[in-house]
């Protein structure tokens, strides 16, 4: 359900700020530690204000009730709740405007780092919005549209930006970036099954890197 993926959401965001932070003497992976946290506060917000409406209007927080309720939600509700999600995904999974932590997060140890900030951690975001599909279809339609939106500018974004890096850890962070815009550009066009095998792929072939 929502709570138990809440849990593990912010298990994980732990492991990051403690992990990004590893080197504490030098000021810069202290900040790069602390800017990591608050913009993924930023995100949990849109979280739990998402989780907070979903309980309001159908009484579970599980998936099973939450897609079986889904059609009878009223497109009010639901448009909180998607773009919510939306907020709550741009945090995690590193998407406009919310991304700047990402790089500077990859201060920590690099094969740890590689595995949390490219193949777990950061497509919890995507994951969540594909679980609650069923709630984006039934929201306005300009959310899908805005999802789709912010997933294609991310993508070509930080790809645009890791072209111009020297340092190979930042090239692995801007590449991660704009490989997670294109997850989030496939659910805003409705592409559910793309975004989860590319998300699946993609854990593999960046922790290889």
């Amino acid at each position: 359900n929502l709570l138990v993926t809440f849990l593990g959401w912010e298990g994980v965001g732990a492991c990051s700020y403690l992990l990004v932070s590893f080197w504490f003497e030098s000021d810069a992976n202290a900040s790069a530690g602390k800017k990591a946290f608050v913009t993924n506060r930023i995100g949990d917000f849109g979280f739990l204000v998402a989780m907070f409406f979903t309980f309001q209007a159908v009484g579970t927080l599980d998936y099973v009730g939450i897609v079986d309720s889904a059609p009878s939600l009223g497109t009010t509700t639901a448009t909180v709740i998607a773009a919510m999600l939306l907020l709550g995904a741009a945090g995690k999974s590193a998407q406009l405007p919310i991304y700047v932590w990402l790089p500077d997060a990859m201060a920590g140890p690099t094969p740890v780092s590689a595995l949390i900030h490219a193949a777990t951690m950061v497509t919890g975001g995507v994951y969540v919005l594909t679980r609650m599909s069923p709630v984006i279809v039934e929201a306005a339609t300009w959310v899908p549209w805005l999802i789709a939106i912010v997933g294609a500018v991310t993508a070509l974004f930080a790809a645009t930006i890791a072209v111009a890096q020297n340092d190979i850890k930042k090239v692995l962070a801007y590449s991660t970036v704009s490989q997670l815009g294109y997850m989030v550009m496939a659910l805003g066009v409705g592409a559910w099954t793309a975004a989860m095998f590319h998300l699946f792929t993609h854990a593999f072939f960046k922790a290889g890197l």
